[in-house]
């Protein structure tokens, strides 16, 4: 899919990218990054870290589905020139995680199309769990 820069409008929605996590999806993410780490595997060590819930998810996961939500839209010729994130809400077992972008400024710079974003992972609860921006370069 190739995006038209000259199309895209201040306040466009990018396609979602939408995830249900719990233990499985953790799993999966810890062998990929030897990220095994007691409070997001082990449910008594998530609630003596002050989470009540038990274990939760990583941060990085859901900066991981920003990242697969960008890539989707400007296919594999476009490129991530920045994203940054803040994490204010932790991810708990079985939530539905949205990530959600929306653009809020185009420009030409040497040539290169650029797209600037708000971007978000937001719960099923629509609770803000991972606000930022992004920029990126469209092929």
């Amino acid at each position: 899919m190739t995006i038209d820069f000259n199309s895209i409008a201040i306040g466009d929605k990018l396609p979602e990218y939408v995830r249900t996590t719990g233990f499985a999806e953790w799993n999966r993410y810890a062998a990929v990054n030897d990220e095994f780490i007691p409070i997001h595997m082990d449910d008594d060590a998530g609630r003596a870290a002050g989470n009540e819930g038990g274990a939760f998810g990583m941060g990085n996961l859901r900066l991981a589905y920003l990242t697969n939500m960008l890539r989707a839209w400007i296919g594999d010729n476009g490129q991530i020139c920045s994203l940054s994130v803040k994490y204010r809400s932790m991810n708990q077992k079985g939530d539905v995680l949205r990530a959600v972008g929306e653009v809020v400024g185009t420009e030409i710079v040497d040539g290169a199309a650029l797209v600037h974003l708000k971007v978000d992972v937001v719960d099923q609860k629509g609770t803000s769990t991972t606000p930022g921006t992004a920029t990126v370069m469209l092929a």
